[in-house]
């Protein structure tokens, strides 16, 4: 994390004591929901920015905690990972909070909103995965060699943010490291993926009923933009902001534009 803030870490027991999920807490303000993409929690400007008007929550995955790299096998599948969230969420005690997802985590969002209609007082999306179109395939992130990420996941791959994001540590160790990190991370998240069509989100969306801002990359790679429209048409009343010059990761790639139409969403 390459923040300014104060950072406390909650844990949470959840899933009869089985997991100690662990929560990044920073802010001030109501309590936002902050779940990350497949690689893991890495705090940025985009939730700093948040963080002014909000105290932003941000769960680890099962599995991407450093600490516990192994509470990803005491889950065994989507279903499951959906009771412990809401589980942990009940357990801090913030009242209906904001809930926002990226990618991986945007899908997980999307789950949540759906079984449980009234525990989010708004939901954002940004470039969930988690419907499929065959004319409009999802790419394969886990199967992808190292040096495809930055194509998949922005829109100028050799830009500032892709570096800043993908660029290794220059210490050796730490780099090899940082890799082994991510790639377990993309498996402990992508355990719960595919095959995409099989999980049976689109089946689930209008039981939506939070206020919802779908914001999506005009370039991304992974997931096409077209996909918005069909989270849009299943979501009642949902807003689309299509962003443009971003890839995958707007918030990353285009910071202002998509704090703006986020901000100005929850606000």
């Amino acid at each position: 994390m390459t923040s300014t803030l104060d950072f406390t870490e909650k844990t949470v027991d959840v899933w009869g004591g089985e997991i100690q999920l662990r929560v990044k807490v920073a802010g001030q303000g109501p309590g936002l929901v902050y779940l990350h993409p497949a690689a893991g929690l890495a705090w940025d400007r985009f939730l700093d920015r948040l963080a002014q008007d909000f105290t932003i929550y941000a769960p680890e995955f099962p599995g991407t905690s450093p600490a516990d790299p192994y509470a990803v096998h005491k889950v065994d599948d989507l279903w499951q990972v959906v009771l412990i969230y809401e589980e942990a969420i009940r357990k801090l005690d913030i009242g209906t909070p904001v809930l926002i997802g990226q990618s991986f985590g945007g899908m997980l969002a999307a789950e949540l909103a759906a079984a449980y209609p009234d525990r989010f007082s708004r939901l954002v999306l940004l470039d969930p995965i988690g419907l499929w179109r065959d004319e409009h395939p999802v790419a394969n992130w886990i199967a992808a060699p190292p040096a495809a990420l930055p194509e998949l996941l922005f829109a100028d791959p050799d830009g500032d943010a892709a570096k800043a994001m993908l660029t290794p540590p220059e210490d050796p160790e730490e780099a090899i490291a940082a890799g082994a990190g991510l790639v377990w991370a993309l498996g402990c998240t992508g355990k719960f993926v595919w095959p995409i069509p099989d999980k049976g989100l689109e089946r689930r969306l209008h039981r939506i009923s939070a206020p919802t801002q779908i914001v999506w990359g005009e370039q991304d790679k992974l997931v096409p933009a077209v996909y918005a429209d069909e989270f849009a048409a299943r979501i009642s009343g949902s807003k689309v902001a299509i962003v443009p010059g971003a890839g995958h990761i707007p918030q990353v790639e285009a910071t202002d534009a998509t704090f703006a139409l986020v901000n100005g969403f929850l606000h």
